[in-house]
């Protein structure tokens, strides 16, 4: 009994291709960055974040932000500080974990007192404006028209 949809088809090829698999070598290691190396990837994405080119940054490194998130909360709570390379950094502790949640707490803090500071300044010195405005038009004669 034959089909008249099947067709004989003749293959001599081999199944090899020119380029090599995605894993040709086998799977390929995980990246390890040392502290050292860890603390110079986050002063540069933070000095990439003031121009606007944290993306560019991490997408050229071949890092995810999830990475610079966690060593954030690491430097904060002074892990990363004095490790050396090759030495184990394990998850934060309790206590770690709240002096890195106070750290940022106190940092946050500090820049809304440096805003509020300045904005203050800025009132002040609109006020000082202002007085000196209202000042001179008492002291000026009023305009008459002619």
């Amino acid at each position: 009994m034959s089909s008249p949809f099947l067709i004989a088809v003749r293959d001599d090829s081999s199944m090899t291709t020119d380029s090599p698999g995605p894993r040709s070598g086998g799977p390929s290691r995980r990246r390890v960055f040392a502290p050292a190396q860890k603390l110079d990837h986050l002063a540069a994405y933070e000095a990439a974040i003031l121009r606007n080119q944290g993306g560019a940054y991490l997408r050229e490194q071949g890092i995810y932000s999830s990475q610079i998130t966690e060593w954030r909360k690491l430097r904060d709570a002074g892990v990363l500080a004095g490790k050396k390379p090759g030495q184990k950094i394990g998850r934060l502790s309790a206590e770690q974990a709240e002096i890195a949640r106070l750290r940022r707490q106190l940092d946050q803090a500090e820049q809304r007192v440096a805003t509020t500071e300045v904005a203050l300044t800025i009132m002040g010195k609109a006020h000082e404006l202002g007085e000196k405005l209202s000042k001179s038009s008492r002291d000026e004669p009023p305009h008459t028209r002619s």
